[in-house]
């Protein structure tokens, strides 16, 4: 016992891998809000830097949490799961309180804050998977036992989010749920079989069921259609991305930023950073989410035990699944949808939230398995 407890409570050193290019996303996307927003901000606010200092104070407090939970054993995030689950629940419904903007209500106005619950469920489910699928073991075969508690609850927390107006982060949800339970070991048949076609019914009828979501899954095949409304952002940013070419227009120097594009700093900033860096830079900033990916994978294969694989999995999955999403819908591949592109996108609950989970993340990178250590022992 005490030799377990001494392995466990043993860490070395970090991902640096990982960290660095987290850093790095970081402060594009600190730089970049304040390029894309500046001239919105200088016309609303009559302060050019407006998000820049809000974006900079959350950074800061995103790392300080970082650093924080990377320091502790992530083994001691199992016992308040239940507690972060049930917490979960009422700030999704207390979002209905507040006054809604643009048609969804998905934030709560904490004074001159908004918190967005809807980015805390993510990870809570992510954390629900890793301690049931880790308990499970082979009972995640078996349809009944496995597979439907685990998309229940999945499906329970992406259903509160839809009644946001919420469907990209309901579907981001589902999605990383069936990452997960698939790499657990579940069965194939039952994943393509079930699931997949479930799953795919379920996104077309919430799809097509809202007439503003039937609208823009029209309306992504040919935006010009209605280039006034609802294909207005997308050719917006078919603009920037045109203008860019290969090397960029400049830091600094977009024209679709001039009050072109709506709120250019939020999900649409991958545009601008097209426009200003040109295809170098959005070909370098995809690059960073490769390496990122591929680091969650390498540490979520590494890991000394079922819970830590699950858990880096599942944190690796949300980000790669948001990056994916928001790319594909700034560069026109999949219907217009409210995706932040993560680090990049200006937020201050999302980029914290985000920024805990890394730190999560890179303890688990700390505690991974040490087959030079494992030789001396043998």
């Amino acid at each position: 016992m005490r030799k377990r407890k001494q392995g466990r409570n043993s860490m070395g050193a970090i991902d640096y891998g990982i960290f660095c290019t987290i850093i790095l996303l970081l402060s594009i996307g600190v730089v970049m809000v304040y390029s894309a927003s500046s001239y919105y901000a200088m016309f609303h606010f009559k302060d050019s830097t407006y998000f820049l200092k809000r974006q900079l104070a959350w950074s800061a407090v995103g790392i300080i949490v970082m650093m924080f939970m990377m320091s502790i054993d992530y083994h001691k995030i199992k016992k308040f799961t239940l507690i972060a689950m049930i917490c979960t629940v009422p700030l999704l419904l207390a979002v209905f309180l507040f006054p809604g903007v643009n048609g969804a209500q998905r934030w709560i106005q904490l004074g001159p804050a908004s918190f967005q619950p809807s980015e805390l469920a993510k990870y809570v489910v992510v954390l629900y998977l890793a301690m049931a699928l880790s308990s499970m073991g082979d009972r995640v075969k078996d349809f009944k036992k496995g597979i439907i508690p685990c998309f229940a609850i999945g499906g329970f927390y992406a259903g509160l989010v839809l009644a946001q107006k919420n469907l990209s982060i309901a579907a981001v949800i589902m999605i990383v749920t069936f990452i997960v339970v698939f790499a657990a070991g579940a069965r194939r048949i039952h994943m393509f079989g079930v699931v997949t076609p479930v799953l795919t019914a379920a996104a077309l009828f919430f799809a097509l069921f809202e007439p503003y979501r039937r609208a823009r899954m029209l309306n992504f095949v040919n935006p010009w259609k209605d280039p006034a409304g609802n294909g207005y952002q997308l050719i917006q940013s078919f603009y920037a991305l045109g203008a860019g070419g290969v090397l960029g227009l400049g830091l600094g120097q977009s024209r679709q930023k001039t009050l072109y594009m709506p709120e250019p700093h939020n999900d649409f900033i991958f545009s601008i950073i097209g426009e200003e860096l040109g295809l170098v830079g959005c070909i370098f900033i995809i690059l960073l989410f490769v390496i990122f990916v591929w680091r969650g994978v390498k540490i979520a294969s590494s890991c000394k035990d079922s819970y830590g694989t699950y858990l880096a999995l599942g944190i690796t999955s949300i980000i790669a699944v948001q990056a994916i999403i928001n790319i594909a819908v700034v560069t026109g591949s999949m219907p217009v949808t409210g995706v932040p592109l993560p680090f990049i996108s200006y937020g201050g609950s999302s980029l914290v939230i985000n920024m805990t989970a890394m730190g999560i993340l890179l303890n688990i990178s700390r505690q991974r398995k040490n087959d030079k250590l494992k030789e001396k022992e043998n």
